[in-house]
């Protein structure tokens, strides 16, 4: 029987681990497909890829990655010799855990062809999030399904997400155009959460449906990390549509401690009754967005 899926950082291996053989991954619990490269399922979401060489549209910039979804390649030449589908358990994974903001762990073997790889076995690369899934024609005329991932580890040397600015103006013009990314991230807890309330956002009862199933953020009340120290605790985070996320964040409405909405957003929140929060948290972010 195989191994629990386990999702984000493995506590005894860091960024840059270096493994043997697959064999090494599996009794980590980093990896645990002795020859697939996408260890995951359409239920649960994907929790690591490896990249080894075996798909030929396969682009490794470092910090993003351009990958190709698994079945349809000759195993011998790397080359599509039929459709790849969204029906593949590590395909149809891969997207569950981009709708849900789950982290992947990368590893790159001494196979795959890029700078970035190890010249014997396999090494750790970090933690990715999946940001985009499309299906187009690849190199060899066959369908295939196509991930970016992002770098969010905790290398203070890489970029993340956050920093990275993509400019899609024109050369010759002076105006300039960027977009920044917004990554969702989700912890084991805010996932708990999403499940306890069925992905139905807590404000408007609302529940997004896509082709990967239902989709719903998890939001923390006190943000994590400096300056605000929020903890990742149940009672710190709530389940919310996008829109309400966003509008969370920013401040355009807050939660007294009776549960009313204030601010531009009326009406009163829905708590689960398995689900107690804290109200030193919600008179925090009152306080930070000018609500007291």
């Amino acid at each position: 029987m195989s191994s629990p899926i386990v999702f984000g950082e493995i506590p005894s291996i860091k960024e840059g681990h270096w493994f043997k053989g697959r064999k090494e991954m599996m009794q980590a619990g980093c990896h645990r497909k002795w020859a697939a490269g996408i260890d995951g399922n359409r239920n649960d979401g994907a929790a690591a890829i490896v990249l080894s060489g075996g798909y030929e549209d396969d682009e490794d910039l470092g910090d993003e990655i351009l990958y190709t979804g698994a079945g349809g390649n000759d195993p011998n030449t790397g080359k599509q010799i039929e459709d790849q589908s969204w029906e593949n358990p590590g395909n149809a994974g891969l997207r569950l855990s981009m709708n849900q903001g789950l982290p992947v762990r990368v590893f790159r073997g001494y196979t795959h062809k890029s700078k970035f790889s190890p010249q014997s076995g396999y090494v750790y690369a970090g933690l990715y999030s999946v940001v985009d899934a499309w299906q187009e024609t690849g190199k060899s005329g066959f369908k295939i399904c196509r991930f970016r991932l992002l770098y969010i580890g905790q290398n203070e040397e890489r970029k993340t997400p956050e920093s990275i600015e993509l400019d899609y103006s024109n050369r010759d013009k002076e105006r300039k155009g960027t977009v920044i990314l917004r990554i969702v991230r989700d912890t084991k807890i805010a996932h708990d959460i999403k499940e306890l309330y069925d992905y139905k956002c807590q404000v408007c009862q609302f529940t997004i449906i896509t082709k990967s199933g239902k989709y719903a953020e998890g939001a923390h009340i006190r943000p994590l990390g400096k300056p605000h120290d929020g903890d990742d605790n149940p009672n710190n985070v709530l389940c919310l549509c996008p829109n309400h996320h966003v509008m969370f964040d920013k401040g355009l409405f807050s939660i007294q401690d009776n549960l009313k909405l204030i601010g531009n957003v009326s009406g009163e929140l829905f708590v689960h009754h398995k689900h107690k929060l804290n109200t030193l948290n919600l008179q925090y972010h009152r306080k930070i967005n000018g609500y007291n």
